[in-house]
């Protein structure tokens, strides 16, 4: 979960977090408790999938007042609620 990963766009990222398998609102809880965990600045690579993380989490994340840098589907071919990936940026 803690581990620096580079997205699919090279950028290292400090922290990785999974939440495909999780459903709301464990979703952002699980992506809360990671970004409680982090310093200001450092990044995060949530990986999740489903219409409701991905309207969800991201807002609630900007709701908090952190910065989302991308939200991008994993594979092009997947549907829109497919795997997607979110970069975020603790504030």
């Amino acid at each position: 979960m803690n581990n620096a990963v580079k997205d699919n766009k090279g950028h290292k990222t400090d922290f990785y977090i999974d939440i495909t398998n999780e459903v709301c609102p464990l979703t952002f809880v699980k992506t809360k408790l990671l970004i409680e965990s982090m310093q200001s600045g450092q990044t995060a690579e949530v990986r999740l999938r489903g219409r409701e993380p991905l309207e969800n989490v991201p807002r609630s994340l900007k709701d908090h007042g952190h910065g989302i840098l991308s939200l991008e589907p994993e594979d092009s071919s997947q549907p829109p609620d497919g795997i997607h990936r979110l970069i975020v940026k603790k504030a």
